[in-house]
């Protein structure tokens, strides 16, 4: 299998989505093993993270590869002028993977054409964030038992959510249906409504947020409104607070509804929601690990048949 980047996930087809959630089942099955051993990832994060940059290098980790990189770019030749061409093809030196995050969009689209090893798009700017929707395809797919046909509620931060623009662009293959609930200063970008009418996809726009509302719901997609990239503090004050779910805002929740987030939660998600049946996203973050240890194989050419007939599996007591 040829090695690839990982840049968008509207450059994956049906098949090789469900290639991808295969892999990271066998990873859940058994996360820790030899198979990267030799291997080298790179972790270049411009931007601040815990899950995405935490789950990447376990998942290296639990791979038997060896991690290098950096967490704060102040904190590397950046800090001195270095440009991004310059680092990421000093960086290709050194290793045979690299997993950026950056704050500019468009960033690992053009690390990716410039660098003689696979790219990993670990978040560029408000744009895409294609190993998170990875992680939320498998999540959707481990709660519901599928990813054809389903209801999906979108709500918060939809102008600047690049996870929620990520799944828009996945789901186009299994029919879905969107509801974007969002106040009007974070409404869906135009851009992804013209996307969905593109390729068929039905959606509906909401302001009203409660349990009405959100009853037919299969997947909850709650998101944070990120201060970060608000460049009018007056109107971020005046949005963070629009939609917070409380737990009595679950009283009519179909029961196989469940509840995803990116992460980090700053208030909106009640803390009473969490020990709700309907709460996954503690554990939609665990799912993280097996999602990128499928894109690590995916980029470095480890076919789905390698991972099913490995050999070094380790099998721990923990």
């Amino acid at each position: 299998m040829e090695k690839h980047n990982f840049v968008t996930i509207a450059d994956l087809n049906k098949d090789e989505i469900m290639y991808l959630i295969q892999m990271a089942q066998e990873f859940e099955k058994h996360p820790n093993r030899d198979l990267l051993k030799g291997k080298v990832v790179a972790t270049l994060f411009y931007e601040p993270s815990t899950r995405t940059r935490l789950s990447f290098e376990t998942a290296a980790n639990r791979l038997g590869a060896r991690v290098i990189g950096f967490s704060d770019a102040k904190a590397s030749s950046v800090s001195k002028g270095e440009t991004l061409k310059d680092t990421i093809l000093m960086v290709s030196n050194y290793a045979d993977v690299i997993a950026m995050r950056h704050y500019i969009e468009g960033a690992a689209q053009y690390a990716s054409e410039i660098a003689p090893v696979p790219i990993i798009n670990a978040g560029d700017g408000a744009h895409m964030h294609p190993s998170q929707c990875l992680l939320d395809l498998y999540s959707i797919y481990k709660t519901q038992g599928t990813l054809e046909n389903l209801n999906i509620y979108l709500v918060g931060d939809l102008k600047y959510g690049r996870t929620v623009h990520s799944l828009i662009m996945a789901m186009r293959h299994f029919n879905p249906t969107f509801h974007f609930i969002a106040p009007k200063e974070l409404a869906m970008p135009q851009e992804y409504k013209l996307y969905c009418n593109q390729y068929g996809i039905k959606f509906q726009e909401h302001t009203a947020f409660n349990e009405k509302v959100i009853s037919d719901a299969d997947i909850l997609y709650m998101t944070r409104v990120q201060k970060e990239r608000f460049s009018d503090l007056m109107e971020y004050e005046h949005v963070k607070n629009v939609y917070i779910l409380q737990n009595d805002m679950l009283s009519l929740a179909k029961e196989n509804m469940k509840i995803l987030h990116p992460l980090p939660r700053i208030n909106e998600i009640a803390y009473d929601v969490d020990d709700n049946p309907h709460a996954y996203y503690i554990q939609q973050a665990q799912n993280g690990l097996y999602a990128r240890g499928a894109i690590f194989s995916y980029c470095l050419g480890i076919t789905l048949e390698d991972i099913k007939n490995d050999k070094t599996i380790i099998n721990s007591k923990y």
